[in-house]
């Protein structure tokens, strides 16, 4: 996936300038937000669960490597195979390989934003394989030839004059006058054209939300069911998963899972949940002839130790996305790359470099709000300001921030220097300010009029007033 991560503050501009995806946004938003909040009021216990999920999560990444192993060879005790990949590069293959030893000609996949990481769908095509995507917004994303926009909802920037639009578009066998009279409709042609595609794949490739350790199984949740149909009617399974994804025991994955749909969408539990461990065994009414998975490292395993390890407990629920005010403003494709919102502007800058994606944990207004909503309590403003260091440590900021960081720091240091400096500034505002109440523009803050007022400083500096108030006790 090409990656514009580099130019987030251009990509924002244009967002924030398009009606189209600002309808999208100012719609989708809020109903996200309002049905988790309904589904975490039904369960009491939420707040005592997400301390359960967090424990999970850290007590496996202390010990990632048995539990990666055990997993690994309880997949092999059910007949399937595992493959380890270190880097994208080697997973493509290991997918490549897997697809020509099948014969496979066309390749159904579930949504799975691991494949989006690895750029399977292209290197596929590139070989001569037909990958094609059956989750619903995923289908019409490939249809646009665009990236998702949102880890559980591809489709999040579209409104649905555009899913007519491109149905028209591309279902050209179809009556061009037929009506989209509602939102079933549109699902009854994606699912009239996905079925043959279901019947022809050679091989399903599907993500995985959970692998449990103890059983060999890999989890997938869907709402459409075309996840159950990618990895149950072609001759062969591939699960694609990130290392982080294992967990020790069903009880475990249970756990996860009654944390993970009441925070992505707001149901006590998706529409499918469905366990696949090994291919079909004799006496079985379906299910693949062979299982695969291919385990993914792509930057993890570097993460451990480190004071980013606390990414690797996300469950990919989106509640951190859902509720950002930056998200919410500009969208997912302004981030550049696969991962976008908060998990993102921590988890790019680990897997492809601050030096590409600094401007991500930037990208932020720290309200806090995306650590409270987390299911597994990840701490992500604290590691947003983890990579503003590692990025000011490597002079990747422009000058005039550095600059300006450099100058707070040294006032910083100094009080009386900084009340002194607080108290000029403020008289300098108010001579300059001629009786205005704001500036509509001002030297060296152009960042900041250009849209909204700069407000003329009112009454006694912060510092004044806290003496005050204390010698008034």
């Amino acid at each position: 996936m090409h990656v514009t991560s580099p130019a987030f503050k251009e990509n924002a501009a244009r967002a924030l300038g398009d009606p189209g995806l600002q309808k999208a946004l100012g719609k989708a938003k809020g109903a996200f937000l309002q049905r988790r909040a309904e589904a975490v009021a039904r369960l009491p216990e939420f707040e005592a669960l997400r301390d359960i999920g967090r424990d999970i999560k850290n007590h496996t990444l202390a010990h990632l490597d048995f539990y990666l192993e055990t997993f690994a060879a309880n997949v092999e005790r059910a007949g399937g195979t595992v493959h380890w990949c270190r880097t994208a590069e080697e997973a493509r293959a290991a997918v490549l390989e897997i697809c020509r030893a099948a014969g496979a000609k066309t390749v159904t996949k579930g949504k799975s934003m691991i494949s989006e990481e690895l750029g399977i769908n292209a290197h596929l095509e590139a070989h001569g394989i037909r990958p094609v995507e059956t989750d619903l917004g995923e289908y019409i994303i490939q249809l646009r030839r665009e990236t998702p926009s949102h880890i559980i909802a591809p489709a999040f920037h579209l409104n649905r004059e555009d899913w007519e639009a491109d149905f028209r578009r591309a279902h050209t066998d179809l009556d061009p006058d037929r009506v989209f009279h509602e939102r079933r409709d549109i699902l009854a042609e994606a699912r009239t054209k996905l079925r043959q595609q279901f019947l022809a794949a050679d091989v399903g490739i599907t993500g995985a939300n959970f692998l449990i350790a103890e059983t060999g199984s890999s989890v997938i949740v869907t709402n459409e069911g075309n996840g159950d149909l990618t990895q149950t009617l072609p001759r062969v399974h591939i699960a694609l998963a990130s290392i982080e994804k294992v967990v020790p025991t069903l009880e475990d994955c249970v756990s996860l899972l009654r944390l993970l749909a009441r925070s992505a969408t707001g149901q006590d539990f998706s529409v499918y949940t469905t366990f696949s461990t090994g291919g079909r065994r004799p006496g079985d009414l379906d299910g693949p002839q062979e299982y695969h998975v291919v385990l993914v490292d792509n930057g993890r395993s570097e993460m451990l130790g480190t004071e980013f390890q606390e990414m690797l407990r996300c469950i990919r629920c989106a509640a951190c996305m859902n509720h950002c005010p930056v998200y919410g403003a500009v969208g997912g494709h302004s981030y550049g790359w696969v991962y976008p919102g908060p998990m993102g502007s921590v988890l790019t800058p680990s897997l492809i470099g601050v030096d590409k994606a600094g401007h991500l944990p930037n990208a932020s207004t720290f309200c806090g709000k995306c650590e409270s909503v987390c299911p597994v309590k990840i701490p992500l403003p604290k590691m947003m300001r983890h990579w503003r260091e590692r990025e000011f440590e490597r002079h990747l900021q422009p000058g005039a921030a550095r600059g300006s960081l450099a100058l707070w720091a040294w006032f910083a240091r100094r009080p009386q220097a900084y009340r002194l400096a607080t108290r000029a500034a403020v008289a300098l505002l108010r001579l300059l300010a001629r009786g205005r109440g704001a500036f509509t523009s001002f030297p060296f803050a152009g960042g900041w009029t250009a849209g909204r007022d700069l407000p003329v400083p009112q009454g006694r500096t912060f510092m004044a007033e806290y003496a005050a108030r204390q010698r008034g006790r």
